[in-house]
């Protein structure tokens, strides 16, 4: 499940004029300024041009020289693109001799989120993320919350100029403690977020992944050096089905979940409960059993409610109570920390000490009303809690 945007945005023209206080922070970039591709001469405007890449641009990573012209290697679905293609994501296409991303410095979404919206439980709670989005994804989700943004190419959406030095300027200036890459799908502006994130972390901004987890391993990895924590939405456990529902499949996902286990960075897990796709027990079962056989036994493991939207709009909302049950199957799985998303104010969204059981977080929505983690151990029973908090 894409984490959901709010429709309830800044005007570009306030936030145009807001950036403008922050372009002393280019300098910061240099490192990648030199690299970017110049304004064309009397081009201003958000859309590109056909043939040729334009500001919001740079020589894609991961990519290879075919007889016919690239092909693309960041993720599974290894794009053949010619002169006139874009890939599946929408934003790459071929211009003299090389592969360009045309989703660099143009996001299309940007908000203050509390770090608990992505959603991250176990990582720096009641803290604030400065979020960003860049259009396209390389998944076609039948139940996207964010359509509008994510089945679209940056040359379709509304965007506002916002290059890596800036949005580090705009996190640091907004007092946000991480730069969360969400709403649509990070891997698709990959550049982007490696540029940002790589300057995020001189400045001692943490960095925040929201993604599919459909990518190879080789950029995965590469990211990750740079990535603090990921949200890392399990769409379920079989593969005919991902394919039918998201276009994607399972083994590209769940190499992505061993890769940043591996890498040290923080993870959390979520499985959308969809009724009639999703909902089978047996397979959720199936999938908590695989998490605990793979050291994720104490990965944060979110069942998150459907709500009707897009191509599945005519299902109903999730029982509650298949929510409910899916938790306990994770919880005798060997799973010491999955909870109950999207329904405010159930008691399966507060963390409860895997060793004696007592809630040692209390959240209403994105809201914490207790917090009895004390330096990363259980205030009364002294067991240290899995995540990163401070």
């Amino acid at each position: 499940m894409c984490e959901y945007l709010e429709t309830k945005t800044v005007s570009r023209r306030r936030f145009a004029t807001n950036t403008l206080l922050g372009v002393g922070a280019c300098l910061l970039a240099s490192e990648w300024m030199d690299q970017l591709l110049p304004v064309p001469s009397g081009g201003t405007g958000r859309m590109f041009a056909a043939a040729e890449p334009g500001r919001w641009s740079k020589e894609a990573m991961f990519y290879s020289k075919t007889a016919n012209g690239f092909q693309c290697v960041k993720c599974p679905k290894y794009c053949q693109l010619g002169p006139s293609d874009t890939g599946f994501c929408r934003n790459r296409m071929t211009y003299q001799g090389k592969l360009y991303t045309v989703a660099y410095g143009n996001p299309c979404a940007v908000h203050i989120d509390p770090i608990e919206k992505k959603p991250l439980y176990h990582f720096r709670p009641g803290t604030r993320a400065f979020s960003v989005a860049v259009a396209g994804c390389n998944f076609r989700c039948l139940n996207c919350q964010n359509w509008q943004i994510s089945q679209v190419s940056p040359q379709q959406s509304d965007n506002v100029d916002l290059m890596p030095g800036p949005v580090v300027n705009r996190c640091l200036e907004s007092g946000c403690e991480s730069i969360a890459y969400t709403y649509s799908e990070p891997i698709s502006f990959y550049e982007y977020v490696y540029d940002t994130a790589k300057l995020a972390r001189k400045n001692r901004i943490t960095n925040v992944f929201k993604s599919n987890g459909y990518i190879n391993e080789e950029p995965m990895r590469a990211l990750s050096q740079y990535l603090d924590a990921a949200n890392i939405d399990l769409k379920c456990f079989d593969d005919d089905l991902y394919a039918k529902l998201s276009g994607g499949s399972l083994a590209p996902v769940q190499q992505t979940l061993k890769v940043l286990k591996q890498q040290g960075v923080w993870l959390e897990i979520t499985n959308l409960v969809i009724p009639s796709w999703t909902d089978n027990l047996d397979m959720i079962k199936k999938m908590c059993d695989w998490m605990a056989a793979n050291n994720l036994s104490e990965t944060p493991l979110h069942f998150s409610r459907f709500t009707p939207l897009y191509k599945l709009s005519q299902l109903p909302l999730t029982p509650v109570s298949t929510l409910e049950t899916a938790r306990e199957i994770a919880l005798s799985a060997g799973m010491k920390y999955p909870y109950v998303g999207n329904v405010p104010g159930h008691p399966g969204e507060n963390t409860y000490c895997h060793k004696c059981r007592k809630m040692i977080i209390e959240r209403r929505g994105f809201a914490i009303l207790n917090n009895h983690v004390v330096k990363g151990n259980c205030e009364f029973c002294g067991q240290k809690i899995p995540g990163v908090w401070s």
